[in-house]
């Protein structure tokens, strides 16, 4: 019979309660956290096996869990213990700590470039939009919240593993590289969203829910897009502005 790990000052508990906290320590390790049958069925649809698989002793008791678990040697911890570990507020009872996914390349896929984006609400909406609309690629500046967080992991619902995510110092670089056309939204005076002319591949261009893309991104951009609204209405939110534009882009991408 398995062991149970009961102590919270075990090493291996200790370091999978940072991995859940720490943005620093998962950069450092390449090696991030999920919580909940849902992320780890995902993570293992996308052939991504975990280097720990964890669960809690009463979750051990869920057909759910004992099924992903199958022939794996799973670490059992008492559930106070998995409590510490797990970050969701009712612990899921099965966790897993994976590498962080390789990027791979989609040469041809639209990709999404992420300023300041601060909210984790926002980056999973934007992020579960990009792998709905068949987005290759999301970039995310320092600035952004984490996006290997465990909120931003459980609200996206598994996009992490349809995309390729990559977190980068100078994101001005970043779209000064991309080899398509740079469209940057901005609240008033761009293009209306009908009227732009993608070209063969797009690179979409969101900034912070506060001010926008800065100055250096947005004169990188090779066109400025603004989405038609009600008199009266400021802006939009950054993720259902989002969801729009990569609306827009798969419509004109799929085949009639």
């Amino acid at each position: 019979m398995t062991a149970v790990i009961r102590s919270r000052d075990n090493p291996r508990v200790r370091r999978w309660a940072k991995l859940a906290t720490d943005a620093r320590f998962r950069r450092s390790e390449g090696r991030v956290l999920i919580e909940g049958p849902h992320l780890v069925a995902e993570a293992l649809q996308a052939q991504l096996e975990p280097v720990a698989l964890i669960v809690s002793e009463s979750g051990l008791k869920k057909a759910e869990v004992r099924k992903l678990v199958g022939q794996r040697e799973p670490v059992v911890l008492g559930d106070h213990v998995f409590g510490i570990v797990a970050d969701a507020e009712t612990p899921p009872g099965i966790a897993a700590e994976i590498a962080v996914p390789k990027v791979l390349e989609k040469p041809d896929a639209p990709a999404v470039f992420l300023e300041g984006v601060q909210d984790p609400a926002n980056v999973s909406a934007i992020l579960r939009s990009a792998a709905a609309f068949g987005v290759g690629e999301v970039v995310v500046d320092r600035a952004c919240a984490d996006p290997w967080s465990s909120k931003v992991l459980r609200a996206a619902m598994g996009a992490h593993f349809k995309l390729a995510l990559r977190q980068v110092a100078d994101l001005a670089k970043s779209v000064a590289d991309f080899q398509g056309t740079t469209v940057c939204t901005v609240s008033s005076g761009g293009t209306p969203l009908k009227e732009i002319q993608f070209g063969e591949r797009v690179g979409w261009i969101f900034g912070s829910e506060g001010r926008g893309v800065g100055e250096t991104v947005l004169r990188d951009a090779r066109l400025k897009a603004t989405i038609p609204m009600a008199g009266g209405t400021e802006s939009l939110n950054v993720a259902a502005a989002a969801a729009i534009c990569l609306y827009e882009g798969y419509l004109r991408r799929r085949p009639q």
